[in-house]
């Protein structure tokens, strides 16, 4: 029987999963081990732990594990690839692949076959694998050029609703929420803040922006609709790729991922309805994928 491990290393933490060929044996999660946010003592260190806790919770010695699959952003990156490889080769047995985090993603809710992904969490994009296997993506690149319907750009659309609220009415309730949130006594202070360089973390808005939404307020309210119809003309041109390679007679399958997808209903229903419009067949998968079970499935299938 193989011993798989799977890896879903994200910029700030990283899950670990431990599994057989029929079962999950262990998992745990650690900081991140991407040499692009941290230095290699640290890196390293969050390795050990995590490597330490599966064979503590498994019983089972990681020279024993058969393949092992790690998704990451930047997965191309030199300083991710090497660290990467050396760093798994001297501590666990069997193949290593290192793929993409969309590409286990994808695995998660489609484990080889065609359909789109939609991933909204502190930053979004879209990825879909065509009927030749290739992958195909749209937006994610960076809160500057797109990100829309993540924390980030929900918290960017709301501080600056807020503002032109304040501009027209004199007054905005978002805006004095965001006030309370950051401590600020006024609304100077606000553009001093804002105008930061580097500038604050907008993504710490989005959760401001969702609740002053769902007590009824207008503004927010339609800084989610804005971007979340913002995403789903990014889905769009991902499905369409993806409904011309399968053929019209496929319903077009979705999976979603992130945190803004699973915890924002405004979000997330507002974009599938609009999806609905141009997709009448559309196929959501229930709830959100976990990428790690992508990667699990992946070093399932490594020789």
């Amino acid at each position: 029987m193989g011993l798989f491990l799977a890896v879903d290393a994200g910029g700030t933490r990283t899950t670990f999963l431990l599994a057989d060929d029929h079962r999950e044996l262990a998992r745990t999660v650690t900081g991140t081990i991407k040499r692009m946010r941290a230095d290699a003592a640290t890196t390293t260190g969050n390795l050990d732990t995590a490597l330490n806790d599966l064979t503590l919770a498994s019983g089972k010695s990681m020279s024993a594990v058969t393949a092992t699959c790690v998704g990451a952003a930047g997965y191309t990156v030199p300083l991710v690839v090497d660290w990467m490889h050396e760093a798994f080769a001297a501590r666990i047995g069997g193949t290593f692949h290192l793929a993409g985090d969309v590409e286990i993603a994808l695995d998660a809710g489609f484990e080889g076959r065609p359909g789109v992904l939609l991933l909204s969490g502190t930053g979004s994009n879209v990825a879909g694998r065509l009927a030749t296997g290739e992958i195909v993506t749209a937006g994610g690149w960076g809160p500057a050029l797109s990100d829309q319907a993540s924390g980030y750009g929900i918290g960017r659309a709301g501080l600056r609703a807020a503002v032109v609220e304040h501009d027209e009415r004199g007054s905005s309730p978002l805006l004095q929420a965001i006030l309370d949130v950051w401590q600020l006594p006024d609304f100077q202070a606000l553009v001093d803040v804002a105008n930061r360089q580097p500038p604050p973390d907008l993504s710490r808005l989005a959760p401001l922006v969702v609740a002053q939404a769902s007590e009824g307020d207008p503004v927010a309210s339609r800084v989610l609709q804005s971007e979340s119809a913002n995403l789903a003309s990014i889905a769009r041109i991902i499905l369409q790729r993806v409904v011309a390679s399968t053929g019209p007679d496929t319903p077009p399958r979705l999976a979603l991922a992130g945190s803004i997808l699973e915890h924002v209903p405004l979000v997330r229903d507002h974009i599938l309805d609009l999806l609905r419009r141009d997709f009448p067949t559309l196929q959501p998968l229930p709830g959100v994928v976990d990428p790690v079970l992508g990667a699990l499935w992946r070093a399932r299938q490594l020789p």
